[in-house]
């Protein structure tokens, strides 16, 4: 099969990083019966998304994305999860986990009775295995290559080798295959991790489809077999299509043919799913765990102008939105009769980053080598990037009280937030437009020229708002900022087309509360490094950060790591996204978004259908 980047490429929010989730099952009413478990059979919700689902495997690096994990957060189920208050929970009901060891770490899960796959298959240690295998890099003897276009051109390579399209810093730390025995699984750590519970949360993917597809068996409990024992002897020949499985398969725009590719553990699972346009699930009549569907069907429908969305609440074609707001969406939200209304800050940050090493203005390769200019140019134009500008004219309309985002790590209002923040030094830096400032180091490094292509998403009112704002302000320093001409959607070319534009503007949403976030954006070659960053000092402060305890260790080294940052120039945070959601409570209500990945749809067990829903 051949590969496009196109097609095994990362989008995040945007994507998620690994940086993109209250306990009782739904209860009956009248419209039930015994069969519907509590489920009123005649009711549905359309709930506005910005942008449309295009994987399964929600944790690989093609994957790895907002729009995917809402719909998995729907479809399969964890050991844990966030409750409104942002404190982890377990899952009983899917299974329950342990420490039975400190020196080495080691942390044991068992799958409960009631954990199966929708087809019957009991979800089991070797789901959770392959994705060890995956994550981890243990069998990885190959990677892709890509010319500009983004086309692979070592196809012959990744078909003969092992590569699965994933990398995860923590799972990289167990080094040792983990046991199987029964029901359990075991993970043993090479040194002490401090979030180790949130490092595996669920197995992804089901072993016995993807042993299916790749090994061609036909028989469930043989092809659950075969794949643990692909990787138990490091089989290359099997893990070689394993993998290929793995990282390709479960990645679609419409409805497989195969149901397989969208089998559920959780309360849901997809009906029918139209490019671009919608996703419908509808309740798991398999589903025995204690977080049922209240709601039989639910529509995602895909809409990425945030007025649109508004129209679209008006007009009763959507229930639920929570679009990227201004202060014209605001004022339109409020303007609706009959919707509630709740506004807030999300888990989300708004940022630009920097191209280190495609042969842009601030690749060093671009100077014949000379990384102190490259450092220059870069620093020249975070210097005109109007970040307080942004703030007042885009997000105080929407948030009297938003301030600039001073830290890579650390949300505002944390109590740590000041501590890193200063040590960071980016305001300081940064902080203020310093256009003589910028066109001092820009003739320092004797560049004259200087021209920035930037991706942002075309289709949103205030990124291009806030592109307008940075291309008038570097424009005074002598730097012309132009729009990158997407060339498949954003947020695929985001990783895929690194060498068309020269800085992102986007944002990061994280997806826990772990302090070892960050890992996956700064470390070298690291999951959500698009961008040939690499620093040594950081990889190592890195390592340090991943085995502290200690909050004032943690606090001083994510410090120590962005002033790094800094520095060397990465990028900039500009703010805190402001959250405006709204829905119609007479078909549905109970909404309880998270900060935090998945936002809106977090804890839909407690969701409840209003007077008027009923199926469409």
């Amino acid at each position: 099969m051949r590969i496009t980047r196109k097609a095994a490429s990362v989008a995040s929010i945007a994507a998620v990083s690994a940086l993109a989730l209250a306990a009782c099952s739904g209860s009956s009413d009248d419209g039930s019966t015994g069969d519907d478990a509590g489920i009123n059979s005649q009711t549905s919700v359309n709930i506005a998304w910005n942008q449309p689902f295009y994987s399964y495997n929600q944790n690989s690096t093609i994957g790895n994305a907002t729009a995917n994990s809402i719909v998995t957060y729907l479809t399969k189920s964890a050991f844990n999860y966030y409750d409104a208050d942002l404190a982890l929970q377990e899952d009983t009901s899917f299974g329950t986990y342990e420490k039975v060891s400190d020196d080495p770490l080691q942390i044991k899960y068992t799958f409960a009775d009631t954990a199966k796959w929708s087809d019957g298959t009991a979800v089991s240690p070797t789901d959770f295995l392959l994705e060890w295998a995956a994550q981890s890099g243990t069998f990885n003897n190959v990677e892709a290559e890509y010319d500009d276009e983004g086309n692979i051109t070592n196809q012959d390579a990744l078909d003969a080798g092992v590569f699965f399209a994933a990398a995860s810093p923590c799972v990289a730390l167990i080094e040792d295959t983990p046991e199987i025995e029964d029901s359990s699984i075991t993970f043993t750590y090479s040194k002490p991790f401090a979030d180790w519970d949130t490092c595996f949360t669920a197995p992804t993917l089901p072993s016995h489809i993807v042993g299916e597809r790749a090994l061609g068996v036909d028989d469930a409990e043989t092809a659950v077999q075969d794949v643990q024992d692909a990787i138990v002897n490091a089989d290359t020949d099997a893990l070689s299509k394993i993998a290929s499985v793995w990282t390709n398969d479960f990645n679609y725009t419409s409805l497989p043919d195969d149901e397989g590719l969208y089998l559920s553990n959780g309360a849901y699972i997809m009906s029918d799913f139209v490019t671009d346009q919608y996703m419908t699930l509808v309740a798991n009549e398999n589903y025995e765990g204690d977080h049922k569907a209240t709601i039989e069907t639910v529509t995602i429908r895909w809409n990425g102008d945030p007025m649109g969305q508004v129209q679209a609440l008006q007009n009763g074609e959507v229930d639920l939105i929570s679009p990227q707001s201004t202060a014209d969406v605001l004022e339109a939200i409020n303007a609706l009769d009959g919707v509630t209304v709740e506004t807030g800050e999300e888990g989300t940050y708004e940022h630009v980053d920097l191209q280190f090493a495609n042969g842009g203005p601030f690749d060093p390769a671009t100077y014949g080598g000379d990384a102190d200019k490259a450092l220059k140019v870069r620093q020249a134009f975070l210097k005109t990037i109007p970040r307080q500008d942004i703030v007042d004219t885009l997000i105080k309309p929407l948030n009297p009280d938003a301030t600039t985002r001073d830290s890579f790590s650390v949300v505002p209002g944390s109590p740590n937030y000041d501590a890193v923040a200063d040590a960071s030094g980016q305001a300081e830096a940064f902080g203020e437009v310093d256009i003589e400032g910028a066109k001092a180091l820009l003739a320092e490094a004797g560049v004259t020229s200087v021209n920035v292509r930037l991706l942002f998403d075309p289709n949103n009112t205030r990124r291009q708002n806030e592109f307008n704002l940075i291309a008038e302000s570097a424009a005074e320093a002598g730097i012309n900022v132009t729009a990158y001409q997407v060339q498949s959607d954003w947020g695929t070319d985001l990783s895929t087309a690194t060498s068309y534009y020269d800085a992102a503007l986007f944002g990061w949403q994280s997806q826990s509360t772990a302090v070892t976030e960050l890992d996956a954006n700064y470390r070298t070659d690291a999951t959500n490094n698009f961008y040939g960053y690499s620093n040594p000092e950081v990889d190592s402060l890195l390592d340090q950060l991943q085995v502290s305890t200690d909050s004032d260790e943690q606090t001083d080294l994510l410090g120590q790591i962005e002033k790094h940052l800094v520095d060397d120039g990465f990028g900039v945070t500009i703010f805190q996204f402001p959250s405006v959601t709204a829905w119609n409570p007479e078909k549905i209500d109970g909404i309880d978004q998270i900060s935090i990945n998945p936002t809106i749809f977090a804890g839909f067990w407690n969701w409840t259908p209003g007077s008027a829903a009923s199926a469409s």
